[in-house]
């Protein structure tokens, strides 16, 4: 292996609001001989995904926080450059962990191996990567079944729009609010969502009256802050919540006080149950038969915000804040 000189982003300080440019810096580093039971890979496509942004603060969570000066991490997908484990050959396509950087070197166990035949190679990051995983996952936590009526927050997001398009396919209603009307139409016309509204025209509680006078049966939270609380006045007895994420306050240097009306889960029996991906990585096969099925026989549509070059990398996760993505968010690395 000849010495390979790799570009990485790093944390130079943990951001303040909305991350900037200035809390990340390009740098350097040199790989330099394969070991023996290694792998090297060239990464193709990286993810950014919101819940990053937690992990650049400097407090605990269910991850441990990015180290400032330190190379970030996230999904990414790569392919084989050279092994010397015989579990990988070159060429072979790998997802990994091993985000925000060109090169890298890793053992066998922290590889996961795909298929090729599957294109782009970036679905593996979306749709049938661990967003689309997040959306399956959700759906199964809270059991939702034909029939139920569901309202999914940042719908257009990557997790929000394989919900819907999931729960569509599982006979259920379906209701998601977006942040434009670009978004709304994708939404209607592409993921058949039966509704979908833009929640910056007005209360999402009265848009949600409007909609869905009889009320929801599940809440596919991606939002919090206000989603969350018309949500809880929406929902139906014994309806149930999955607490998948709160973008709307990631960015909040302080705590915001909780829904007003949260009293809804005694009076109206509910069930709220958090999400973290990571809890169902055992089931992965079979989540990758199911959906890899449904995108093959064109009943998943696999929506992709992508930002080409490494060095654009931060700007396309504070995008993630400022809804510039319409599904999910990847990087083409060069």
């Amino acid at each position: 292996m000849k010495i390979i000189m790799s570009r990485e982003i790093r944390l130079a300080s943990r951001p303040e609001g909305i991350p900037t440019a200035a809390n990340f810096t390009l740098a350097e580093t040199e790989l330099k001989t394969l070991p023996d039971q290694q792998v090297l890979v060239r990464n193709l496509f990286m993810s950014v995904d919101p819940y990053m942004r937690g992990r650049m603060s400097d407090r605990k969570s269910y991850v441990p926080p990015f180290e400032i000066g330190k190379v970030l991490d996230g999904g990414a997908v790569g392919e084989v450059i050279e092994s010397r484990a015989k579990e990988f050959k070159v060429g072979d396509a790998v997802v990994s962990n091993f985000g925000w950087r060109e090169y890298f070197i890793a053992s066998p166990k922290d590889l996961h191996p795909v298929s090729r035949a599957v294109q782009p190679l970036s679905v593996y990051l979306g749709a049938l990567g661990m967003t689309g995983m997040t959306a399956w996952a959700g759906l199964n936590l809270v059991e939702v079944k034909a029939g139920d009526v569901i309202y999914i927050s940042g719908a257009a997001g990557a997790v929000g729009n394989v919900a819907g398009q999931l729960a569509k396919i599982r006979g259920c209603k379906v209701i998601g609010s977006a942040g434009s009307m670009e978004k709304v139409k994708f939404l209607r016309e592409e993921c058949g969502f039966d509704i979908a509204f833009d929640y910056k025209t007005g209360p999402v509680v009265e848009q949600l009256k409007v909609e869905v006078p009889d009320g929801i049966d599940v809440y596919f939270d991606n939002v919090g802050g206000e989603a969350l609380e018309a949500a809880l006045s929406t929902l139906r007895v014994h309806g149930r919540i999955i607490a998948c994420g709160g973008i709307s306050g990631y960015n909040e240097e302080k705590p915001r006080p909780g829904p007003s009306n949260l009293f809804n889960i005694t009076t109206k029996r509910l069930t709220m149950r958090g999400l973290i991906v990571s809890d169902s990585l055992g089931r992965r096969g079979e989540f990758e038969k199911e959906v890899s099925g449904y995108l093959q026989a064109g009943k998943l549509k696999s929506k992709e915000t992508v930002v080409a070059g490494l060095d654009h990398a931060e700007g396309a996760f504070i995008g993630l804040f400022k809804g510039n993505n319409i599904g999910k968010m990847v990087v083409k690395l060069d």
